[in-house]
């Protein structure tokens, strides 16, 4: 359905099941490097991008950060489908795009040019496409404009901010990093460490060592994710999962670990790093997504 603000385009041949499948929605600026037209649309309005966009509608446009992940999603789909031909639980990837459909042949066109397997692609002539989130069933949105994403965890859907940058990540295997503390788990400990410091937060973590954690804004998509992996074995798995965490796993390790088992959430790597910088062991993960609170910790990779 769509209303006169919002037109929505079905690309795909075999319909995924949006209550089986994890459908993940991405912005056009953070599938596609579309910076050069952004910054047309900030400076001369939306007139010339529009028309910017038609003139171009056949050039495809440049790979943007969030591209190797959507390839690396359409891999495990390949595997998933291989083993078992009737498998429901698939990603589905959306686009939703504050784009007006007079200007979205071209995100079409680039990403049928790219091969990218996209099942719907949402124009909506709107400043707030995050209301049409939950209408999809979206268990994780990824966008490179702030507004949008706090809007998204407002409305109780897993988000993140997208930082333009390349990505060197294997394109046979899915690989997704997690921060603990306020995006896996709540920030009740950082709260904590602001009040009291170090040794309170150490004292706080060993009074509620058997007490899980609260929940973050990436654990429903983390448990989504978590499902599917848990379809393959470790030697022929095409999802790798990983806990990048600042904490320590002598005093703070031990929460985790039980919060983990009580979610029934399985990672295949954890590292507690106590304060160390996470730059050296991202660049030898080489994630395609590596979800952090902390700018600086995204800076650092």
């Amino acid at each position: 359905m769509s209303d006169p603000e919002t037109t929505i385009i079905n690309t795909s041949v075999n319909p995924k099941d949006p209550k089986e499948a994890l459908v993940i929605a991405v912005t056009t600026r953070a599938i596609f490097n579309l910076e050069k037209e952004h910054e047309i649309f900030l400076t001369k309005g939306k007139d010339e991008y529009v028309k910017h966009q038609q003139e171009n509608e056949n050039n495809s446009l440049e790979q943007g950060t969030a591209f190797a992940f959507v390839q690396a999603v359409q891999f495990v789909n390949k595997k998933l489908l291989e083993r078992n031909p009737e498998e429901k639980k698939l990603f589905d990837v959306i686009v939703l795009s504050n784009n007006s459909p007079e200007s979205g042949a071209r995100i079409i066109n680039s990403a049928k040019q790219h091969g990218l397997e996209i099942s719907k692609f949402c124009f909506v002539s709107d400043e707030d496409s995050t209301q049409y989130l939950k209408t999809h069933n979206v268990k994780l949105f990824l966008s490179a404009d702030r507004k949008d994403v706090c809007n998204a965890l407002q409305r109780g859907v897993s988000a993140a901010l997208i930082f333009q940058q390349e990505i060197q990540a294997p394109t046979n295997q899915l690989r997704v990093v997690f921060d603990g503390d306020a995006v896996l788990f709540s920030d009740e400990t950082d709260r904590v460490f602001r009040e009291k410091g170090l040794e309170g937060a150490i004292a706080y973590e060993k009074s509620m060592e058997s007490v899980p954690m609260g929940e973050g804004p990436l654990k429903a998509f983390a448990l989504h994710l978590g499902k599917i992996r848990n379809k393959f074995g470790q030697e022929d798995s095409p999802i790798r999962t990983y806990l990048v965490t600042a904490r320590s796993g002598r005093d703070m390790g031990i929460r985790t670990i039980k919060t983990l088992r009580k979610w029934g959430l399985a990672i295949d790597e954890a590292f507690f790093m106590d304060g160390a910088p996470k730059g050296p062991i991202l660049s030898k993960i080489q994630p395609h997504i590596f979800f952090d609170d902390g700018l600086h910790n995204i800076q650092g990779t």
